[in-house]
């Protein structure tokens, strides 16, 4: 493989990414591409993390197999033999699967937690935590997981926002903003957009630098949006307020309900 700068393809195997004679098929190529893109972007976020804390801990949600967790590992963590990833999954048969695995991969650094994203319990402060096609809420609760455990930085990609779409139908909107989401597929786009949009401000008033950005090409994933957030002065900040008053004036613009606010004060 061209593009794959890990230490064995015995890994990719052992993920079922690559066959037994090291074949490699499409549908496993693109999602090896999303894996391995997303880490090349969100390595320099770890590499400034680690900087100022070499015992760094990232926090994989909603895990599935550990794809992610894996391939950081034996990109990342191996070469710098610092830092831990708790890699957290609701499915128990995933959970000890991805124990054996990393048992036979000898990553010691690595700890699988078995819990829902909503209900995952972590001591202590993480530094970045990944919710990789966490679906509708799901990137929420990572969301807010992270803001109780004070994280340093979030690598989000989004999917399957339907919960603003669902409050959306019952807007009542007379201005021309109703035709923004009037139709059904128009009301799905336009609620996953604002999603991500209210999302993004949320961290900004957070005290959090936001990037929001493609990450791969449109031929591999139609969930295709990376949020990208690092710590960066606290909601005092001044634009911090600006993101939360930027924020209240578009939920007064659009009053949707969302799981992201539970418990937070938006103003």
């Amino acid at each position: 493989m061209d593009f794959w700068k890990g230490e064995s393809t015995g890994l990719l195997k052992a993920l079922h990414i690559l066959t037994a004679d090291g074949k490699l098929n499409a549908d496993s190529r693109r999602k090896l591409k999303q894996v391995y893109h997303l880490t090349q972007l969100i390595e320099p976020l770890i590499e400034r993390i680690e900087s100022k804390n070499p015992d760094f801990k990232i926090v994989d949600m909603g895990a599935g197999k550990s794809y992610l967790g894996f391939i950081l590992y034996d990109l990342i963590l191996r070469r710098s033999g610092q830092g831990q990833i708790v890699s957290i999954e609701s499915r128990p048969e995933l959970i000890e699967r991805s124990k054996q695995l990393a048992l036979d991969s000898g990553f010691d650094r690595m700890s699988f937690l078995p819990s829902s994203i909503q209900d995952a319990k972590l001591n202590g402060s993480v530094d970045l935590v990944c919710a990789l096609h966490a679906c509708d809420t799901a990137t929420d609760d990572a969301i807010l997981f992270g803001i109780k455990h004070e994280a340093k930085a979030f690598a989000l990609v989004p999917c399957c926002q339907a919960e603003v779409a669902r409050s959306l139908e019952s807007v009542k909107e007379t201005s021309a903003n109703r035709a923004l989401y009037d139709f059904p597929i128009h009301r799905r786009e336009f609620g996953s957009h604002l999603t991500n949009v209210i999302r993004s401000l949320f961290l900004q008033s957070q005290g959090y630098k936001v990037t929001a950005t493609e990450l791969v090409g449109w031929e591999h994933s139609m969930k295709n949006e990376l949020i990208l957030a690092e710590k960066i002065s606290s909601p005092e900040h001044p634009k911090s307020k600006e993101a939360r008053e930027t924020l209240r004036a578009l939920l007064e613009q659009f009053p949707v309900k969302m799981s992201l606010f539970t418990g937070q004060t938006i103003i």
